[in-house]
């Protein structure tokens, strides 16, 4: 996704009158107010005009929820199923805040009820876009695998079109210093070594590359399974003497059963209590030296540039401080 940004005034004779904002291929026309500032810019479904600074916002894309709470951006509804753990206490417990349910059973006409200027879709609910779009415009710039670039590069190009959007473009701009900046750690501080990107549900772990691997596009470390694929959400068939075979130098996990765990259910076992418990693990180069990084515990929920900004400062530091041991 190219960033391609116009900002304009729509013309003073429009006054006093309604106007129409067209919304690409992402939706049909909507109303808006009177002097109302829009921008254009290319998103997933093409370009499209988007209002500037709308006051009445549905996200629903998880990887803008911590930007916009960073921003003082309170939406009007949104799907909490899908809010982090911690750090969103105050918009779970917010009655005027719509729960629109998940992206499995989306409660679309509390979306209308909503009565939202400004749609943030794409992530999980890309396949609602047509009929989000009958209610407010859809604007979608989620990261993707597919973005031009890659995933990494699709957080920054995210991030700076909703700096645009809500005016926010100097805290836009520092979201993606700081993944910069880490990036280049993380980079500076990994020379090739072998990794196993692990995600660990339901007691069993697998192989994650088909959710943490976007990691390996900011390091320079090598999957130890060159990519081979997993079922992430269940058992992948990869037992534990396969992983402690390959040997690799270092372990990554995501522990989605900490991101999914409901309160008042009885907790899911740590992901490092799993790796822990596995005695094919013993001889092998990651658990005897202790290279094993645990990402945020909200991880799977969170997916955006803050959490990837983390992780690769969680690389950086890790392998930094395994390098300082061996001096």
């Amino acid at each position: 996704m190219k960033l391609n940004f116009k900002r304009m005034l729509l013309a003073p004779a429009l006054a006093g009158a309604l106007v129409l904002t067209g919304c690409g291929d992402s939706g049909t026309d909507e109303t808006a107010s009177e002097n109302t500032a829009s921008i254009t810019i290319d998103t997933n479904n093409g370009e499209m005009d988007v209002p500037v600074s709308p006051e009445r916002v549905v996200a629903l894309d998880n990887k803008s929820f911590e930007m916009l709470r960073d921003w003082g951006i309170t939406p009007v509804a949104l799907p909490k199923t899908l809010l982090p753990n911690t750090g969103f206490e105050e918009w779970r417990e917010d009655d005027s805040i719509l729960d629109v349910g998940t992206h499995r059973e989306p409660k679309l006409e509390l979306v209308s009820e909503a009565e939202p200027d400004l749609i943030i879709g794409g992530s999980r609910f890309t396949e609602f876009t047509g009929e989000l779009s009958k209610i407010a415009p859809v604007v979608d710039v989620s990261a993707l695998d597919e973005s031009e670039g890659g995933y990494i590069q699709g957080l920054k190009d995210q991030t700076l079109a909703l700096g645009q959007i809500f005016e926010k473009e100097a805290e836009a701009e520092e979201i993606v210093a700081e993944l910069d900046a880490a990036t280049e750690a993380a980079r500076a501080a990994t020379n090739g070594e072998t990794v196993f990107l692990a995600v660990v549900a339901g007691g069993k772990i697998d192989n994650g590359a088909g959710r943490i691997g976007r990691l390996l596009e900011g390091v320079n470390l090598k999957d130890v399974f060159a990519g081979d694929a997993g079922d992430v959400h269940g058992d992948s068939g990869l037992a534990p003497e396969t992983i402690a075979q390959a040997d690799p130098d270092w372990m990554i996990v995501m522990d989605r059963d900490a991101a999914t765990a409901v309160a008042g259910e009885d907790a899911p076992q740590p992901a490092a209590a799993v790796i822990d418990a596995q005695e094919a693990f013993a001889g092998t180069t990651f658990a005897t030296k202790d290279q094993i990084i645990y990402l945020d515990g909200d991880f799977y929920k969170r997916e955006g540039i803050e959490s990837y900004t983390e992780a690769f400062q969680q690389i950086a530091d890790a392998f930094d401080a395994a390098d300082t041991a061996t001096q």
